[in-house]
């Protein structure tokens, strides 16, 4: 058994606290279990504990043996000085705090039932743990879940964001610039596009946004794509002699085309036409991060994003090798994708730095607005009888379902919860 699995039974209640007594024989009252505590130090803080006549204020510590308090070498801490209780499933010796206090020790007594339960879940191989208990939750209950979820999920995104500030000088708008990158690849190409991002910042190309061909040079300059041939057509040939004379003044250093991958994908995604395009988004888009913050609708930002690349892509999907004529606009379910991963994230972080929870709402409101994604995770929780229409709805189901099915972090999940509920005396 986890010691995870104590400490939720010791949160939740779930056990009978009913003639109560240490092992050292003491009567006990729980008046509060306390607080969980993630961090450094005892499990739950600031709970009240009544032993024979004497309330207790402090912290409880909860572990399978009593011994693990040694081993975890908590006599020799001072954190756990303001230790009160003891909770263990074995007391199987006495022990003290750090200035050689007997601590009282109190066997917990789990219900059989509620061990297997969990242990099933542990072990389930459905596509969830508890699939066959799901369709028999209220639905009213995942509603209130899915908003805790997206709201983790873009909190999750901010740390990533956060580091990316940083990284860039507290310079919000390069920020933007490397995120938007990154997406721009769609997950496929994501750590070359942001790679390509670092070695070009948003400064040199803002320099050149009169000219989308020089954009386009520095770009695939940048990307090591011009390297790969000695001989091209025109287009190719005239990018080239444009980049030469650019990295040099600028400076810069070209990542290794060898990262960007091709196959499997269908030619519009390929990294040369998401290349062209974020070309156009840049040379097109001045200042779009204050844009963004100014935009009074979705749809002007679906207009933003609704670029195609130059004329010489559409009859190429790579250099120097003509295809059939195809205009290469960026499609609806790539804005929307842009949207969700891109646009939403970075205003949500960018209200909560200052603290603007209008800007918040703004975000969270967009996702209500974008259908919902189509990928095998929603296909999944459609099959459990999920209705997902919204993009909020499926960004807090992809959470749920990477951040706790598929850790079996079943004691965090609302779900989870009630699923062991249901099997309390």
């Amino acid at each position: 058994m986890k010691e995870e699995f104590v400490q939720f039974v010791w949160k939740h209640g779930m056990f009978s606290a009913v003639n109560l007594k240490t092992c050292e024989g003491q009567k006990i009252e729980i008046i509060d279990r306390g607080i969980l505590n993630r961090d450094e130090g005892p499990d739950f803080f600031n709970a009240r504990i009544k032993l024979d006549e004497t309330v207790w204020a402090g912290n409880v510590e909860i572990h399978k043996r009593a011994s693990d308090w040694k081993r975890h070498h908590h006599d020799e801490n001072r954190l756990y000085d303001n230790v009160i209780l003891h909770v263990v499933l074995e007391c199987d010796t006495p022990i003290t705090t750090a200035t050689g206090e007997l601590l009282p020790c109190f066997e917990l007594q789990i219900d059989e039932r509620l061990q297997d339960e969990y242990e099933k879940l542990q072990k389930s191989n459905g596509w969830i743990a508890c699939e066959q208990y799901f369709h028999k939750q209220d639905p009213f209950l995942l509603k209130i879940w899915q908003h805790s979820l997206i709201v983790e999920r873009l909190e999750m995104k901010i740390n990533y964001i956060n580091k990316i500030y940083n990284q860039t000088n507290s310079d919000w708008n390069e920020t933007f610039y490397r995120l938007l990158a990154r997406n721009f690849g769609f997950k496929v190409n994501s750590d070359p596009f942001e790679m390509l991002a670092r070695s070009v910042p948003l400064n040199i190309l803002m320099k050149h946004r009169d000219s989308l061909f020089q954009i386009e040079a520095l770009l695939f300059g940048q990307s090591g794509m011009l390297n790969n041939a000695l001989l091209g057509d025109d287009y190719f040939l005239k990018l080239r002699d444009e980049y030469s004379f650019l990295y040099k003044k600028y400076g810069l250093k070209a990542i290794e085309s060898h990262q960007w991958k091709f196959l499997r994908l269908r030619p519009v995604n390929f990294p040369t036409i998401r290349i062209a395009q974020f070309a156009a988004l840049i040379c097109c888009s001045h200042a779009i991060f204050s844009y963004l913050q100014d935009a009074k609708s979705l749809k002007e930002i679906i207009e933003l994003f609704n670029v195609e690349a130059s004329k010489y892509w559409d009859d190429h999907y790579n250099f120097n090798q003509p295809s059939v004529r195809k205009v290469k606009r960026l499609g609806l379910t790539a804005i929307r994708n842009l949207v969700i991963n891109t646009v939403v994230p970075i205003l949500f972080a960018y209200g909560s730095w200052k603290e603007d929870q209008q800007m918040k709402d703004l975000a969270l409101d967009y996702l209500c607005q974008v259908p919902a994604e189509d990928n095998h995770i929603i296909k999944g929780w459609q099959a459990l009888g999920v209705e997902v229409n919204t993009a909020l709805e499926s960004q807090a189901l992809i959470q749920l379902k990477r951040n706790y099915c598929e850790k079996k972090n079943c004691l965090n999940c609302q779900v989870g919860k009630k699923v062991l509920d249901g099997v309390q005396l």
